[in-house]
């Protein structure tokens, strides 16, 4: 199961990632007077960089399959640990509560452990040869910034993974109990 997660996360990046990048680069266009459009962005990178241009800080997203990992272990365990303590309970809204906590604790975590891949992965994508690689950016983040540097943004994006994660995980546990055999 893990491997084929891998493959299709890494699919997913590779696919995805020049969308993810053209997105990133216009986020972080500071012309004021003049906005790039989306098709001048994608002239713009394609002529300055060719196609490799469009997976500037992939590995960066390749490694933050890994906060995807640490998610669903610790959300499975965190579930397995809820149904041992409430088992001969049946089923009713508060395990979809006990899911959503679960989801929540879960991510949590997950983001906090692997947050810093997000700071490297927008680093990357700047304009300009200051960041080359993944390791190298974290190294002159922590360098330059600290470890409040590798963290930076964190805040706004537990407040909107937390909610998100904890309705996904309850609202997909809902469907399998519904078209589960057993209910």
């Amino acid at each position: 199961m893990s491997f084929f997660f891998l493959i299709s996360g890494f699919t997913s990046c590779s696919l995805t990632n020049p969308i993810w990048f053209v997105k990133t680069r216009l986020q972080l266009d500071q012309k004021r007077n003049n906005r790039l459009t989306v098709r001048e962005c994608i002239r713009q990178i394609n002529e300055q960089h060719g196609i490799r241009g469009f997976y500037k800080g992939i590995t960066a997203s390749y490694y933050g399959m890994a906060e995807t990992v640490i998610h669903f272990v610790i959300y499975e365990a965190i579930k397995a640990r809820l149904q041992e303590r409430y088992s001969g309970d049946s089923t009713n809204w508060t395990d979809f509560l006990r899911c959503m906590v679960a989801g929540a604790t879960s991510k949590t975590i997950a983001t906090c452990v692997a947050y810093p891949h997000e700071v490297a992965r927008t680093r990357l994508r700047e304009e300009g040869t200051k960041y080359r690689s993944f390791f190298q950016t974290l190294l002159v983040v922590y360098k330059e910034e600290g470890r409040a540097g590798l963290y930076r943004g964190i805040g706004t994006q537990l407040v909107r993974q937390i909610p998100n994660t904890a309705i996904m995980m309850a609202t997909y546990e809902l469907v399998v109990y519904l078209f589960s055999d057993s209910h």
